[in-house]
């Protein structure tokens, strides 16, 4: 169903789009808290000449981590963008 008014469009697709919203979130968080974990242990791993090696490609794995992040969003707006060209139709 489409409410149309001067100043917003409201599209109604039901649950099935909170859904999908509240799973990509959570695989965003997932993403995020990983990424935390990276840099904090790459961080100590400095503190210690043997581990610096390994601290650098924590941070460096970290870094490509970052990358996933905008994936997941931009994923997550395709996909809810189909499944409300599916009900529009």
């Amino acid at each position: 169903m489409i409410n149309r008014t001067k100043t917003k469009l409201d599209i109604n697709i039901g649950s099935e789009h909170l859904v999908i919203q509240q799973r990509y979130e959570a695989l965003s968080a997932f993403n995020d808290l990983l990424i935390a974990i990276w840099f904090l242990i790459g961080s100590f791993f400095f503190l210690s000449n043997s581990l610096v090696e390994s601290g650098t490609w924590l941070f460096i794995v970290g870094s490509a981590q970052l990358l996933i992040k905008p994936f997941i969003k931009l994923t997550s707006l395709v996909h809810l963008y189909r499944i409300q060209n599916r009900c529009n139709n």
